[in-house]
């Protein structure tokens, strides 16, 4: 080991770079949301629960589009066959 190194050429932040389309944050999660996906990640045998996370995000982003969508679809359906709204008693 020397006594002396010589980091004039090094440069500053991470060793790898961040992936594109991707964006380091800080964010706060309840415990039993990341231990959900890391238990998880541990029964698929490895890999990250933070891409695990981003998948579940993605989704469910997904699918609350598909949601709105077929449900626009519907109520125009309804509309065009002359039908009203019906009201449901949920109390």
């Amino acid at each position: 080991m020397k006594l002396e190194y010589d980091f004039s050429k090094g440069k500053r932040g991470p060793v790898v770079p961040p992936e594109p389309g991707k964006s380091r944050i800080t964010i706060r999660l309840d415990n039993e949301i990341l231990d959900h996906f890391r238990k998880r990640v541990h029964a698929m045998g490895g890999g990250n629960y933070q891409t695990l996370i981003n998948d579940a995000l993605r989704e469910y982003i997904r699918r609350s589009g598909i949601e709105a969508v077929v449900r626009r679809a519907v109520r125009e359906e309804l509309r065009g066959a002359g039908l009203r709204r019906v009201a449901t008693a949920t109390r």
